[in-house]
């Protein structure tokens, strides 16, 4: 079996034949420290958004911020399962973002991050789903960096270097 059999694709089809954008990493991290680095913006900020109203609640809304695009976005918590899932809902159009951990070992962790439920067709579906695919590979290198060395690599803040900064 060839090595491409084994991977996974970054955008397929679910189940329902849905668009779905899914994208995966191995963390060296017990499962409760990457799980809570997406739950308390205090950690979250060192690989992805700038700035957040708070840590992620059941049935809560909560505003990320990138300041340095001066971009926001709400986000709305559908469902949290301690160190096995969350669930969110947020996007112009809103699209769910579920995050899944696996502990592998002991002191590693598989993240996955599915988004679904687009609304796009055609050329604009293609686009936001390269777009998604792109932006959650990101986070997730950020997120290993950031865990297993300490190191802050500023990969979503030097994603689009031709953005006027703050």
């Amino acid at each position: 079996m060839t090595v491409e059999k084994h991977l996974k694709p970054h955008a397929k089809m679910n189940e329902n034949q849905k668009p779905m954008v899914e994208c995966q990493m191995m963390v060296r991290k017990p499962i409760a420290e990457v799980f809570q680095a997406f739950i308390d913006p205090k950690i979250t900020t060192k690989f992805w958004f700038t700035k957040s109203s708070g840590k992620l609640e059941e049935n809560k809304t909560i505003l990320w911020e990138w300041e340095m695009y001066n971009v926001s976005t709400k986000v709305f918590v559908k469902d949290i399962v301690e160190n096995k899932r969350i669930s969110t809902e947020w996007g112009d159009p809103a699209t769910t973002v579920d995050y899944e951990f696996t502990a592998l070992t002991d002191d590693t962790t598989y993240v996955v991050i599915k988004n679904y439920g687009f609304g796009q067709t055609g050329n604009d579906l293609i686009q936001v789903i390269n777009d998604n695919t792109g932006g959650f590979t990101t986070v997730l290198d950020g997120l290993k960096a950031y865990l297993e060395f300490g190191i802050e690599l500023n990969l979503v803040r030097d994603k689009f270097p031709q953005i006027k900064q703050k």
